[in-house]
């Protein structure tokens, strides 16, 4: 059965309230692996509730739709998908513990061919519900590679940005716990790919693999680092693409670029010298 654009296009979403603690924060930061170094005191104010503050990363968990792809009246074939793009827009430094509220959307649904797939563009704006402030918006693009070929529109998709042809001005490694993975889902993400050896091998891969919003948190630790000396209100906005996959337990090396406020970066295995995240922007104060 074919996709209908104009069905996902108006898929009724419906508003996700989500109340988050501090010790949701803590679980985060710990997820992506801050405080590998546990005398880092810059760190510390990410895992320890005095004075703690969150990673303007951690918007990507919060009043997430869900899987709704899985939904059968949206006519995806959800095996098939994969998480291709995200971006991430702070506009107000994220609350350390908190009640928020969003409503996603499809604002773009591209066809890239019967062979080639397709892409969803999605937005999701997250609210802080007490005070009415917009604290980040997030953009996604799910690549759905058995749903080409419907007949719809082959363009509106992202540009990709492009990388400096120098050599990185910096790198950033940063290791990864071999039970990173099992951390990270309590933030929210169950899929058993990530937790279930016996899921993992009969998706291709030798063992479960770490959450691609994981990786991008550790890019993004790596850039609050590198960038913002771990102050998070220097931290506006982060755009990048998915490019393979990372095992848990792996060091990821961040290269980065600067030009002025606009950070250009990718983030590889070291152990396996793979790029997993590519084409990365971010803008900081």
């Amino acid at each position: 059965m074919a996709i209908d654009p104009d069905k996902l296009l108006n898929w009724p979403f419906e508003e996700v309230v989500q109340r988050y603690s501090r010790r949701d924060t803590i679980l985060y930061a710990l997820g992506v692996g801050v405080n590998m170094d546990p005398v880092d005191e810059q760190q510390l104010k990410f895992t320890y509730e005095e004075n703690l503050a969150a990673l303007p990363t951690m918007a990507v968990v919060l009043a997430t739709p869900g899987f709704w792809v899985k939904d059968p009246n949206s006519g995806i074939d959800w095996v098939k998908v994969l998480h291709g793009e995200q971006g991430i827009r702070i506009h107000k430094p994220l609350p350390p513990e908190g009640t928020v509220c969003a409503t996603t959307k499809v604002v773009n649904v591209i066809d890239k061919g019967a062979d080639r797939g397709a892409l969803l563009l999605q937005e999701r704006t997250v609210v802080d519900q007490e005070t009415g402030d917009k604290l980040a918006t997030l953009t996604s693009t799910t690549f759905a590679r058995g749903d080409g070929g419907f007949g719809g529109s082959s363009e509106g998709a992202k540009p990709v940005h492009k990388l400096p042809e120098r050599e990185p001005d910096e790198v950033c490694d940063l290791a990864t716990l071999p039970q990173a993975a099992l951390i990270y889902r309590l933030s929210g993400d169950y899929n058993p790919l990530h937790a279930d050896p016996k899921v993992a091998t009969a998706a291709g891969f030798k063992a479960p693999i770490l959450h691609g919003l994981c990786t991008l948190g550790v890019a993004g630790h790596a850039i609050l680092r590198t960038c913002c000396d771990y102050d998070p209100s220097r931290f506006r906005a982060l755009d990048l693409r998915f490019s393979a996959p990372v095992y848990p337990g792996e060091t990821i090396r961040t290269e980065i670029w600067r030009d002025g406020e606009v950070i250009s970066f990718r983030s590889r295995v070291v152990e396996r010298d793979v790029v997993v995240l590519n084409n990365g922007r971010a803008e900081v104060a």
